[in-house]
């Protein structure tokens, strides 16, 4: 094994662009100084399949703590020819601070064996891989678990089991799971307010297993798996495609099949309706698993599943077994895109909006964290640590809170109210602290076929179809088919933080359609940046257990899933929502038809109204800081 190394590093010095070294010496120059390395370590399962394991160690007889990454995503040290240093990086971060820094593919990805399911591989894979690594030599029996996104969501089920190795999590960017969590019913991030997310549809046609592609032989030993990494890495170099016209397509269904991508696990879930009890049959937390284990969250305003993430912390201090864990519920919420934290700087530009300087310090932060909880080491960090640190927008600073909403936050209802014409931002809406006596709808034709288009927003993995973050909206505000809702100019500034909740009355001619809402910070210059968005398909306005539909012209109310915030709308400022019935193509569109959605090629416009006086008073409610 040391010769193959010795052997790696000659050829990595002559191969190697000078872009790949650091000012002092290699990477893997850096790492063999002081770590023993040891890639492509099979580690077995209880059912014999084998789990492809890089493992990164200090030097010497100590045992020591592991920070452990198990991911779906390609960490294989070479691509294309070229070595890759992303993961040797941290691994040699993790080293000098004295862990073993362990990453691991999922069952059924790349090198290692078995059948992948993109919600989440069996529990029992996490145990086996604690069970392993604590009976090392090496370890002092002590685990933590360290990712992002689909890194990071298989945390929280595999915690559920308490397995004593297990010291503590630093889920990021994760996924709410499946179930009731809070105020939202989730299908793992599949949809939001039952309209499906399309992120899925793109992320899939370039992750999922086409079940014709090759794949190793099961028992090949490590050391033709080392030789073979170094040329063939196992990922599948997909032609790249115009997300924006292939998500286009309809059927939905067919939409991977008409880019010539790869066939798997999307064509039987794109017919999954949101109770389906295959949700449950993965390996993704759900509200009725115990969960008793420290965990410090990290979320950001424009990911796409930040309202879930925030509930999802909620969730676990209020419920954990032990008051140990309660005690131990830790979050971060930073005004950056899906998994961008560390890439906040002194003018942190999301989309086109600035919003000052939100770096933190999170190495300091996760290591103060698993060296408490790893090895027992308390430091100054941790004693100071606030329990939720938020970056209000607007203000642009951080704020610290001992719960989520801060206490101080005073829900505070606003009212929609028109004379009837509230389309586009010369129309008459307005948003207004007084209730109209008065129901005089706002009504506007939803074409499927021209659907309002996504412009920024919180999103994740849409490729070029949807440009993440916040945009002046008010060119998108002259479409006929956009409601606009204004508040009056603020005479003084106004903090909103926490939870947003709307109620929304609706008419339709259609047996189903979709409402959308997006708040809106509008400036004195008449730029209007959107914080967050979000939907509600109107067949399961009461309950996701039932599709129930309208009635022509009979009104109905509609709760819609919570939108999440902290902004300072500033002095001279307004506050905004539009209303629609699309959001393309982050969100699928509703073909107002009443049938599957998924396989169907023709819409219908549907005529919606929104009505909000006199016993229908649509309605938004704040979570007001008061001083």
């Amino acid at each position: 094994m040391k010769t193959y190394f010795k052997i790696l590093l000659a050829v990595f010095l002559l191969a190697t662009s000078p872009k790949a070294f650091s000012q002092e010496k290699p990477i893997l120059v850096q790492l063999e100084e002081v770590a023993i390395v040891d890639q492509k370590v099979m580690m077995p399962m209880r059912d014999g399949i084998r789990l492809a394991t890089d493992i990164y160690r200090p030097k010497g007889d100590g045992k020591y703590p592991i920070v452990f990454s198990r991911t779906p995503y390609n960490f294989n040290t070479w691509g294309d020819g070229e070595m890759n240093t992303r993961t040797m990086q941290s691994a040699l971060e993790w080293v000098k601070k004295g862990y073993a820094y362990v990453v691991q593919n999922e069952r059924g990805r790349y090198f290692s064996e078995g059948d992948w399911d993109i919600l989440g591989v069996p529990l029992t894979d996490g145990n086996d891989a604690f069970d392993w690594m604590a009976k090392q030599s090496w370890s002092n029996g002590k685990i933590g678990l360290l990712g992002c996104s689909s890194t990071a969501e298989w945390q929280m089920a595999v915690a559920s089991l308490d397995h004593p190795a297990l010291g503590a999590l630093v889920p990021q960017a994760y996924g709410a799971g499946v179930g009731k969590v809070g105020d939202f019913w989730e299908q793992g991030n599949w949809y939001r307010g039952g309209a499906g997310q399309m992120l899925f549809t793109n992320w899939l046609y370039s992750v999922q297993h086409d079940p014709m592609a090759p794949r190793l032989a099961k028992g090949i030993e490590q050391k033709d798996l080392l030789r073979l990494q170094r040329f063939y890495d196992m990922s599948p170099e997909y032609p790249r495609i115009d997300s924006k016209a292939a998500l286009s397509h309809l059927p939905i269904q067919d939409i991977i099949r008409n880019q010539n991508g790869p066939m798997g696990i999307y064509e039987e879930m794109i017919t999954r309706k949101p109770n389906d009890p295959k949700w449950f049959n993965g390996g993704l937390y759900h509200d009725k698993m115990p969960f008793d284990k420290p965990s410090f969250w990290f979320v950001s305003w424009f990911d796409v599943s930040a309202g879930p993430n925030i509930a999802l912390f909620n969730h676990a201090r209020q419920n954990a077994v032990s008051q140990l864990a309660r005690d131990n519920q830790y979050l971060v919420i930073a005004p950056v895109m899906h998994c961008s934290f560390t890439r906040a700087t002194e003018n942190t530009m999301i989309g086109d909006l600035n919003v000052g300087d939100a770096r933190l310090n999170y190495d300091e932060i996760i290591t103060a964290w698993f060296d408490l909880w790893l090895k027992g080491e308390k430091s100054e960090t941790m004693e100071k640590m606030p329990r939720v640190q938020y970056y209000t927008m607007g203000s642009n600073k951080w704020q610290t809170s001992e719960v989520w909403p801060p206490a101080n936050a005073v829900m505070t209802e606003m009212f929609l109210d028109s004379k009837g014409n509230a389309n586009t931002l010369n129309g008459d809406g307005k948003l207004t602290a007084k209730k109209p006596k008065k129901d005089m709808p706002d009504t506007f034709k939803y074409d499927p076929m021209n659907p309002v288009m996504s412009y920024g927003g919180n999103v994740c993995c849409t490729g070029n179809a949807v440009v993440g973050g916040s945009f002046d909206q008010s060119e998108m505000e002259l479409r006929d088919d956009i409601l606009v809702y204004t508040s009056d100019v603020l005479e003084e500034g106004i903090e909103v933080s926490g939870f947003i909740d709307a109620y929304l009355y609706l008419s339709s001619d259609a047996k189903d359609t979709d409402v959308t809402i997006k708040l809106i910070d509008v400036y004195p210059d008449g730029k209007a940046y959107n914080l967050d968005e979000t939907i509600q398909r109107v067949r399961y306005r009461e309950g996701y257990d039932k599709e129930v539909w309208m009635e022509n012209g009979k009104v109905y109310e509609v709760k819609m899933t919570p939108m999440s915030t902290s902004n300072y709308f500033a002095k001279g400022h307004k506050i905004r929502i539009e209303i629609s019935s699309s959001n393309f193509p982050r969100f699928d569109r509703n073909l107002n038809t009443g049938g599957n959605n998924y396989d169907e090629t023709e819409g219908k416009i549907a005529t919606n109204s929104i009505h909000h006086g006199g016993k229908s008073l649509s309605k938004i409610v704040l979570p007001i800081i008061k001083k």
